[in-house]
């Protein structure tokens, strides 16, 4: 089971929880891992292939909020 940040559930080691311990959220997403409520509630019970969804849409999401040099 997922519990703190970085720390794996016994599954894919590459799929460890995005938390970071900033845990606010703002405008449906967390400011620190860039997770919904819904995403967060469920990776502990989440498969790898979820896991990686969630994943990629945190990627996604970062990179929209970084500004363009």
């Amino acid at each position: 089971m997922t519990g703190l940040a970085g720390q794996s559930d016994g599954g894919d080691p590459a799929l460890i929880s995005p938390c970071i311990n900033v845990c606010k959220m703002e405008a449906g997403l967390c400011v620190g891992c860039f997770r919904t409520l819904d995403e967060i509630a469920c990776w502990a019970d989440a498969g790898d292939d979820d896991k990686r969804l969630i994943l990629a849409a945190v990627a996604r999401r970062k990179a929209l909020a970084r500004p363009m040099p």
